[in-house]
């Protein structure tokens, strides 16, 4: 049978009656699928009914192969050791036992016909980037991104038929990328990845395009989707204008013949009054009239109602782009002013800043490096979060801090709410008209925190840092492109155009980097904080 998924007028609601998919027909084949949507449209929750970690309402999933499934957010055990958590221990252990000597019926059945499946291991772990790792370490001692790794390569090392990958490139550094990028262009079964990182969606053969609970499919990769998009937008916006004129047309095409009619029946009114025609033949002409006049009118009413049904359906094909739009003055920051210093810096976990570093406005500076190198916590010191082992750290201006788990919104608290937090002063007026600019209007301005899609809450997480009075003249955001989809990137790119401010940023998304306007790279590399060179940017772009 051909490796395949198949979903049949699929069902799928949360507990709370929110409806995600009702009725969804989709089929995967052979190849690599990049599945995109915004941030709430149901990406992730039909990787996990594929993966059968949830149970559709009403409707089928078939799967022909075996599944391998790499969730979002990658939770291991920090006492498993390597082995264990590759899922190879039992026959690792039984291997050693009959090289040992030990020639138990048991250990025969347990290996099976995998004799050298640690030899496979090894050689997965090194395809990844992963071959300095002992099979015998524990989960504990290697960093989060390289437990990502780990359990993809539990996944490779089972040669399931069926991979799907749901941002998989959360957490990893640039050079774990190119591993994992590696690894998708060599996989030669299913394969669907959900994902914000447009380097690796653009290593599949089509986009499966997931909105208001059904798929449009594009061949090529996402550069191809966006082109093929682009032109689509382009002529829905066009059939909009020809819609909107053709209602215009039409209204006024309806005043013009209620107008003659009227006239008409003020006519036929007076001939009847006058009696200038023998009273039969007048109430005839009348009666006649009221019917051309009735027909004359429901025509015209038919076709203004069929101008603003092409209307409504052109209207939408085209996208809401909605993009942020906020005007930040108070954030600027003069040329050359100190923004920040960093002087013989210790910080905990061992990373340091050797001699002194200043930070100017208005910069915008990339910090890079590899995973557990310390970003973070450098972040977190400059922030007050952690305090530093030793040596000194002087913000000369107001600063704000965006962390990876977004923990500054209460989640009890509606947006609006959250947003007053942090400007006290501003009456509720004020936050609402800023919080509209922030795409949260209306009612939306009262969702509580704790409902908001990962996307949506990045965005009132942002809104809040930024709004702060006093305004931040150096923000700090550490991994912000996590789990935001590629509409959320944009929205987060072009609030931050109207940012003044000095800017540090840390992560490994280097288109997104390069969208923002840095100006200075800072790379953290074995321990110490330094200015980062040619052949730095040169190892993380190969």
């Amino acid at each position: 049978m051909t490796m395949s998924i198949t979903c049949t007028s699929l069902s799928f609601a949360w507990p709370d009656g929110t409806v995600v998919f009702d009725g969804l027909d989709a089929s995967f084949g052979p190849g690599r699928t990049g599945l995109v949507g915004v941030n709430g449209s149901g990406k992730s929750t039909l990787l996990k009914l594929i993966a059968g970690e949830l149970a559709p309402a009403d409707g089928t999933v078939r799967v022909a192969g075996e599944v391998g499934w790499l969730p979002q957010n990658v939770t291991l055990d920090t006492a498993l050791r390597v082995d264990e958590a590759l899922g190879i221990a039992a026959r690792r252990a039984a291997l050693h036992a009959i090289e040992a000597g030990d020639v138990s019926e048991e250990h025969f059945e347990t290996v099976g016909d995998d004799w050298d499946v640690e030899e496979r291991a090894l050689a997965t772990l090194g395809e990844l980037g992963l071959g300095h790792i002992d099979l015998d370490r524990t989960i504990g001692e290697v960093s989060g991104g390289e437990s990502v790794l780990l359990r993809l390569a539990a996944l490779l090392l089972r040669r399931p038929d069926v991979l799907l990958l749901d941002e998989p490139t959360n957490n990893l550094d640039l050079y774990a990328r190119r591993r994992l990028y590696a690894a998708v262009e060599a996989y030669s079964g299913v394969l669907v990845v959900v994902s914000h990182d447009r380097e690796l969606l653009d290593l599949v053969d089509r986009i499966a395009d997931l909105r208001g609970g059904e798929v449009t499919w594009y061949g090529g990769n996402y550069s191809d989707y966006e082109e093929t998009l682009a032109v689509e937008q382009e002529a829905a916006e066009r059939m909009v204008r020809v819609a909107e004129a053709d209602l215009k047309k039409q209204k006024r095409e309806l005043v013009e013949a209620r107008t003659k009619l009227a006239a008409r029946t003020r006519y036929a009114n007076k001939m009847y009054e006058n009696k200038r025609e023998p009273r039969a033949v007048m109430k005839l002409r009348k009666r006649a009239a009221q019917v051309s006049a009735g027909k004359h009118r429901i025509l015209h009413e038919e076709r203004l109602a069929e101008a603003k049904e092409r209307l409504d359906e052109a209207v939408e094909a085209v996208r809401d782009d909605d993009e942020i739009r906020v005007e930040l003055p108070y954030t600027a920051v003069p040329p050359g002013r100190g923004v920040l210093t960093l002087q013989d810096l210790h910080l905990a976990y061992g990373a340091r800043v050797e001699g002194g570093l200043d930070l100017r406005g208005p910069e915008r500076i990339a910090l890079i490096g590899r995973n557990g190198a310390g970003k973070t916590t450098l972040l977190r010191t400059i922030a007050g979060e952690l305090a530093p082992v030793s040596g000194e750290v002087a913000a000369h201006v107001p600063l704000r801090f965006l962390p990876q788990r977004l923990d500054v919104l209460d989640d009890e608290l509606t947006v609006a709410e959250n947003v007053a937090r942090f400007a006290p002063d501003a009456g509720n007026n004020r936050v609402r008209a800023r919080l509209a600019r922030f795409l949260f209007r209306g009612a939306r301005a009262d969702q509580q925190a704790g409902t908001l899609s990962g996307g949506e809450r990045f965005r009132a997480a942002l809104a809040a840092l930024m709004l702060a009075e006093p305004a931040p003249q150096l923000l700090m955001l550490d991994e912000p492109t996590n789990n935001l989809d590629m509409a959320s990137v944009r929205q987060l790119t072009t609030a931050l155009e109207s940012y003044q401010g000095a800017l540090l940023v840390a992560s490994h998304d280097l288109a997104f980097l390069e969208s923002i306007g840095i100006t200075r790279w800072l790379v953290l590399e074995e321990g110490v904080l330094k200015e980062a060179t040619e052949e730095h940017l040169g190892r993380a772009t190969a």
